[in-house]
């Protein structure tokens, strides 16, 4: 149902060797659209490949790093010569990060923004012009749940996260503005199962594992699959944002009645909680 925003159209998914980013290319595979893949995981990469080829779609496939401006920029060019044209950009790409800010080293924070905040900006600048000029762009950008709330331990990933909302909510308007043929959303899932935390770097001292096995046993609620047909369903409306899973929508209240005061209350719950 609705297949008709994504049949034939050119949709870019970045991270789609896993996770979302996955069910993404496969759930727009089975809705018709022709897809430009890319990933840092080659492998994983082959496998989504492989899978979305089977709904019979056609696939481009790209190593790449999102951090890397000058790929990225090369990516796009490359991606619009072959197909002709470019329509959906989805910026999923991210890795995970835990560790306190006085414990954190300057190039972790680093690493993170590099990937989750600029590789986002990246593909959104690149690809930007070709979503103008195919007169049915759409930009989605996907932040967090914890781009909605603070979490301890997850500075690093917060500021990313809370600035790729900004980035895209101002992205939103600007094409408003302009009335420029490009629908913007931002997309902020709760918690998905994903390789995301266990395949985190974690700061000096804390267990990944534990940490990594919490996340999964407690935090880790709804499918890819699910988060994709969200996804992909709020795109098709034309919303702003997208919360995905029951949780993100109650913290995303949390925070608009408390508004500081949801701090208070995570540090209370978190020194009772968290190991």
């Amino acid at each position: 149902m609705g297949n008709e925003y994504f049949t034939g159209k050119v949709c870019v998914i970045t991270g789609a060797g896993s996770g979302i980013g996955r069910a993404l290319a496969e759930n727009l595979a089975r809705r018709g659209a022709k897809l430009a893949l890319s990933d840092i995981d080659t492998e994983g990469l082959a496998e989504t490949v492989a899978r979305c080829e089977q709904f019979g779609a056609e696939v481009r496939s790209d190593r790449l790093n999102v951090a890397e401006r000058e790929a990225v920029l090369l990516y796009a060019d490359e991606v619009h010569k072959h197909f002709g044209v470019v329509h959906q950009v989805y910026n999923n790409a991210g890795i995970g990060y835990h560790g306190d800010v006085i414990r954190s080293e300057f190039k972790d924070i680093e690493r993170i923004m590099d990937v989750d905040f600029w590789g986002v900006v990246n593909g959104t600048k690149a690809f930007l012009p070709y979503l103008i000029e195919s007169g049915a762009g759409h930009v989605v950008n996907v932040s967090s749940l914890f781009g909605l709330i603070a979490i301890p331990g997850q500075s690093a990933y917060n500021s990313a996260k809370f600035a790729v909302r900004g980035f895209t909510e101002s992205l939103r308007e600007e094409m408003l503005i302009g009335k420029e043929p490009v629908k913007v959303t931002c997309v902020h899932p709760g918690g998905i199962k994903t390789a995301v935390a266990r395949n985190a770097t974690y700061a000096a001292g804390i267990n990944g594992k534990s940490a990594a096995a919490q996340f999964d046993k407690y935090l880790a609620i709804h499918t890819p699959e699910m988060a994709a047909q969200t996804i992909t369903e709020g795109v098709r409306k034309g919303h702003g944002r997208v919360l995905i899973g029951w949780e993100a929508k109650l913290l995303d209240a949390l925070v608009r009645v408390t508004g500081s005061g949801y701090q208070r209350l995570v540090a209370f719950t978190s020194r009772r909680v968290l190991p």
